[in-house]
């Protein structure tokens, strides 16, 4: 490492979101090292070989149009894409894609390697170094010290961990690599106060041993969407998935063993995630279910082996072998590697500042899972700000913070440093208050301006969602200039036996506008018509010439738009009294006060938040409405005070 002992900013793990720390730091000019145990394994997927998802897909998403790398290095190296929840409404709409294992680690290292003012170093981070406050800097394993003016601590699921097959036990943060010690103490030592987790993965099952005639094929869109916005081609030969089910077999050997499993014998102390249990937990947990879904993901193009997504566990081998062989198109099947579980410590994330600085330790910064999260993509989405923010830190500017009702990302970073964890967290639409809004299909229009700002999109990155939403805008004003020339199927609305409208029906010019007590009226614009349930752009297309020529991608973004304009507007409202209450910011010598009128519960668990806004407050956990009324009248009280004794003009 001679010569390269210094640098801006120093990322420590190479993984979700060492990458995209990294990455954004560079490209926004700091000088970067990436610290890394295995240069071969940057960018690995531990897990199963897939992006996106519930929620996870809206992240990605936003995390591209803020200048990411996720989302291109997916589309570069995906063998299958889906948009989930298509059967319920656009608000919950998630792109998944599944990727080449290989291919993808291969891809982005090939990036992270390849990036001008980043250099990729190998070694082990044992100690964080610190002087007044303000970290310096980690000493390595092999004795190295490296400096730097802020640090990025991303070490996923390494430090101090442990892995579970039955009761046997090996240290190692992922199957094939060792475990990371030495940085929990260090920092214990400077105040954070740290906690155990618990994660794990399913087996890895020889290709050729599988009997996929016995499954259900599971294949991607026709035509597949690319996750990024900037890929202009997506043109690939996807590969299907195959769907089976767990059996009344698979619960009985389950059921025999469980005194042999360490997570019911007591040998794993950290606390695993409610959201994406082992198969042994789903087992016990749900009794009355008779089966469990199993999806065989093929891990490439050229590998040898499938993912058993779904059979999460950590038994022994001889009892997940008996497993998998009661599934049906796995009768003959071989284990190439068994599932696992891993145990490893985190930082409660309350410790946070939006920033995601450590309030302990100016200049240290964390993300991924190392602040209670799961998932590639929620660590990712962390690296990504911690990077922007260090940045921003070193050069005297603001830090990016983005509000709950501006991206999932917001939604996420607000959960963590507000409310905590004390189990692995992952992302869900239901934790956006305002998801309607946060859709996946306008994150560029959300948040590809900041991107643009911080110099992470070009020009003509800029320039090609400036293009798209203008021809947004275009098409809804002309279906608000235009009216159908021509009847479709007769005319008037067409009704069902049963009363009710049928879809398409009633689009022509004789179709009557909603609610027009009894006077017909002029014939309602082809915004209007679209604007009903069961209107699409094949029904206007049949009443006018113009609506047939419109692509695919335009007719849906516009469709959304029209057809939930109401309730946007709804939800913009509700923004606007959110808004309000953040931008009351609560100035730190508050919380030196007597806060009288305030719940025992409340008080304490404000002060240990110290949340920089009122509405950061009532998130709080244990803080009731009434209590942040009482905070606004102190606030208003304090600020009152303030401005006396402050001079004119200060």
């Amino acid at each position: 490492m001679p010569g390269l002992h210094e640098c801006e900013i120093l990322v420590v793990g190479g993984g979700h979101a060492g990458c995209e720390a990294a990455v954004a730091a560079a490209r926004m000019g700091a000088r970067t090292v990436l610290l890394t145990m295995d240069v071969e394994r940057i960018g690995q997927m531990s897990c199963n070989p897939a992006i996106g998802g519930l929620a996870k897909g809206q992240l990605v998403r936003e995390l591209d149009a803020l200048g990411g790398v996720m989302a291109r290095v997916t589309d570069r190296t995906a063998i299958q894409f889906r948009m989930l929840n298509r059967g319920k409404g656009a608000a919950v709409w998630s792109p998944r894609a599944q990727v080449d294992r290989e291919l993808y680690r291969r891809e982005m290292t090939r990036l992270v390697a390849g990036r001008s003012g980043l250099t990729v170093l190998a070694g082990t981070a044992v100690e964080l170094t610190a002087l007044s406050g303000r970290v310096t800097g980690v000493r390595t394993a092999d004795g190295a010290s490296l400096k730097a003016r802020a640090v990025i601590l991303t070490p996923g699921t390494f430090m101090n961990a442990v892995m579970h097959v039955g009761f046997e036990m090996t240290t190692g943060g992922r199957q094939g690599d060792a475990a990371s010690s030495g940085l929990t103490e260090s920092l214990e030592a400077l105040g954070h106060e740290t906690g155990r987790l618990k994660t794990g993965t399913s087996p890895r099952i020889k290709a050729d041993t599988v009997d996929f005639e016995a499954m259900t094929p599971q294949f991607g869109d026709d035509p597949p969407l690319p996750f990024s916005h900037f890929t202009t081609e997506l043109s690939i030969e996807q590969m299907p998935c195959f769907l089976t089910r767990t059996t009344a077999e698979t619960a009985r050997h389950i059921r025999e063993n469980l005194d042999r499993s360490p997570l019911y014998g007591g040998r794993i102390r950290g606390v695993g995630p409610r959201y994406c249990p082992s198969i042994e937990d789903k087992i016990v947990r749900f009794p009355d279910r008779e089966s469990h879904q199993i999806i065989v993901e093929p891990e490439g193009r050229s590998s040898e082996l499938v993912y058993l997504n779904g059979l999460a566990t950590s038994l022994p081998l001889d009892v997940q072998l008996s497993m998998v062989y009661s599934l049906r198109g796995l009768e003959e099947a071989e284990i190439a590697i068994p599932g696992y579980a891993v145990e490893y410590d985190f930082v409660f994330p309350t410790q946070l500042e939006p920033s995601l600085e450590s309030k302990k330790c100016r200049g240290l910064f964390l993300a991924g899972q190392i602040n209670g999260t799961s998932g590639y993509e929620e660590a990712a989405v962390q690296g990504f700000v911690a990077a922007v923010n260090a940045k921003r830190s070193l050069a005297g500017e603001p830090p990016l913070v983005l509000g709950r009702h501006e991206a999932y990302i917001g939604v996420l970073i607000d959960d963590l440093i507000t409310k905590g964890t004390s189990e692995p967290y992952r992302m869900f639409t239901s934790r956006a208050e305002y998801r309607l809004l946060l859709r996946q299909d306008n994150a560029d229009e959300r948040l590809a301006h900041y991107g643009r700002e911080l110099g992470l999109l070009t020009d003509m990155e800029y320039a090609s969602v400036t293009e798209r939403l203008g021809r947004i805008s275009r098409e809804i004003e002309r279906l608000e200039r235009s009216r159908p020339r021509r009847t479709a199927r007769g005319g008037g609305p067409r009704m069902s036996s049963s009363g009710e409208e049928e879809p398409g029906a009633g689009v022509g010019p004789d179709a009557p506008p909603r609610a027009t007590g009894g006077d017909r009226g002029p014939a309602p614009t082809l915004r209007e018509l679209l604007a009903r349930p069961h209107v699409t752009y094949e029904d206007l297309a049949a009443v006018e010439d113009g609506s047939a020529s419109v692509p695919r991608w335009l007719r849906e973004l516009v469709e959304i738009r029209v057809k939930y304009a109401g309730y946007i507007r709804r939800q913009e409202r509700e923004i606007e009294r959110f808004k309000r209450l953040e931008g009351m910011l609560i100035p730190r010598g508050l919380w030196a006060r007597d806060l009288t009128g305030l719940s025992l519960e409340a008080n304490e668990k404000l002060r240990a938040a110290a949340p920089r806004s009122l509405g950061q407050a009532g998130r709080v956990p244990g803080v009731t409405p009434a209590d942040v009324s009482v905070l606004h009248l102190h606030l208003e009280k304090y600020l009152r005070s303030r401005s006396k004794t402050e001079p004119r003009g200060a």
